[in-house]
């Protein structure tokens, strides 16, 4: 799994103040999946002092590492964006014991993904957070004619935002980037670098939860196709800063 650590001043300065951190940056930047066994586990209390751009290749996962398990058997697969994991869409999913998303105030969520045509109608294939309270939900929806439109749903307390829309349809069985951003109370959703919906939402920060892949944490709703990136910023990006796919 390849991890990217973007550091910011006042990083710069807790690191510093605490050399054994230092050692295991190091240690990130030269050995990416031991970066994730170390940093999948921890949860950070000051997002203020550590912030940090985090990208999983799903495909370069070693079976048994620290905080993650898989369920049934995702299948790596080459792509022209990586190594990319082939989920079957009845019993294969990741599960990450941390949340990716914690105590940020906004971020973007990037998936690079190829979703088949013969996948179910609905499925959730990117669950961070808690199971039932605040979560960010990714999903896609399948059409008869084998077309595919994003459902993006953000919950933060009491509120809930759902981006969705029939009419913005995608072709199935081709690479494509979704992405979804959030700041300052605002919910944005793109796919290949196109803005498609937006939307307010009181948004305080996740503090607990976990992430899933390929399937909602209660294993319903299961994805059928490959992803191989996942990236997670801890600002609103603009597309031109998204991750590129041809």
């Amino acid at each position: 799994m390849n991890i990217t650590t973007k550091r910011t001043q006042a990083e710069e300065n807790w690191r510093v103040r605490f050399p054994a951190l230092a050692v295991l940056l190091v240690i990130g930047c030269l050995f990416p999946g031991l970066a994730f066994g170390f940093c999948s586990g921890m949860v950070l209390s000051d997002t203020s002092a550590i912030t940090s751009t985090v990208e999983w290749e799903l495909g370069l996962l070693g079976p048994g590492m620290k905080g993650l398990t898989t369920e049934g058997n995702p299948r790596p697969v080459d792509c022209r964006y990586g190594k990319a994991l082939q989920f079957d869409g009845i019993g294969d999913a990741l599960f990450i014991h941390s949340n990716p998303l914690a105590h940020l105030r906004q971020f973007t969520v990037e998936i690079v993904f190829r979703p088949d045509s013969n996948g179910k109608r609905e499925q959730r294939f990117l669950h961070i957070g808690d199971l039932r309270r605040d979560r960010l939900m990714v999903e896609t929806r399948v059409t008869k004619d084998h077309r595919w439109y994003l459902d993006a749903h953000l919950r933060s307390g009491d509120s809930a935002k759902t981006l969705i829309d029939s009419t913005k349809v995608h072709p199935t069985d081709r690479w494509c980037h979704a992405a979804v951003t959030v700041d300052n109370g605002m919910m944005v959703t793109y796919v290949n670098g196109i803005r498609e919906l937006a939307g307010g939402i009181p948004f305080t920060p996740f503090t607990g939860g976990q992430a899933s892949i390929g399937v909602r944490q209660n294993k319903v709703y299961w994805f059928k196709g490959s992803i191989c990136k996942i990236r997670i910023t801890p600002r609103a990006l603009k597309p031109s800063e998204f991750l590129k796919i041809d």
